[in-house]
């Protein structure tokens, strides 16, 4: 192997649109009793910020955002942060919140971004590869599995390690990857990210571990792929805090 490349799950290897930013959407709509719904520059400005890539804590944070806009305070807002989590899962799950076979939610409609077949790409390239996302293990392993047919994909997910931009996930798939197939050290990197945090993981990387190359690759989310203006200002962003390229799709990347 030349290279390990790592890819984040939602808005690069699904379609997140009509679930999880649906779910986010429809949770804050919920708690702020109908008045606020989130668009999707709502949704997309907020994680611009870098540090919001969990979605149950953007729903709490524009649910928050929204009270302070109507004068009150955060202290004074009586909904609890599991309670949005659980309200956001069983619109984005199903009623039956831990067994993926019988799930009914929006996950079950999310549109794949890839084939398995886009993997022996990779290795066929000669690169190793595996998977850093903020989603929750149940729901990435939902995709992989179930959906792409992954074999037992190198996968770390929200119960592993702390949340992007904190690099310690990704140091965690490397060790895993390299493991697995007994690479040697300092290997170089590939990221691929669609929001502000993914790319700040790899300048964070960059900071901790200087002496390993390092490389990020911005993927267009969906929702910004059929408005000009939007793609451009998406991807200007995403260069700006640090992408070394953005490319419309994950699948135009297959090599370095």
């Amino acid at each position: 192997m030349k290279s390990i490349v790592i890819f984040d799950i939602d808005g690069v290897i699904r379609d997140v649109t009509n679930s999880y930013r649906r779910a986010l959407a429809d949770t804050v709509e919920h708690f702020t009793n109908n008045f606020y719904r989130p668009t999707m520059e709502d949704i997309d400005n907020l994680k611009a910020e870098g540090i919001w890539n969990n979605d149950w804590e953007c729903s709490q944070e524009l649910i928050y955002r929204y009270y302070e806009s109507q004068g009150k305070l955060r202290s004074e807002i009586s909904y609890t942060y599991p309670e949005i989590v659980n309200f956001f899962q069983r619109l984005y799950r199903g009623s039956q919140l831990d067994q993926p076979e019988t799930w009914e939610g929006y996950i079950t409609t999310e549109p794949l971004l890839v084939d398995r077949a886009y993997f022996d790409t990779l290795t066929n390239n000669n690169l190793a590869w595996g998977f850093f996302s903020g989603a929750t293990k149940g729901s990435a392993e939902y995709i992989l599995k179930h959906r792409l047919g992954l074999e037992n994909p190198i996968l770390v997910a929200m119960e592993d390690a702390p949340g992007k931009p904190d690099p310690t996930g990704l140091f965690l798939a490397l060790e895993l990857i390299e493991q697995k197939f007994s690479l040697p050290e300092l290997l170089p990197v590939v990221y691929l990210g669609d929001t502000v945090a993914d790319i700040t993981t790899i300048t964070n990387a960059k900071n901790i571990k200087p002496q390993r190359q390092w490389s990020s690759i911005g993927v267009l989310p969906p929702h910004v792929q059929n408005d000009e203006i939007l793609r451009q200002n998406y991807t200007n962003q995403l260069l700006k805090v640090g992408a070394d390229r953005v490319v419309t799709k994950v699948t135009d990347f297959v090599n370095l």
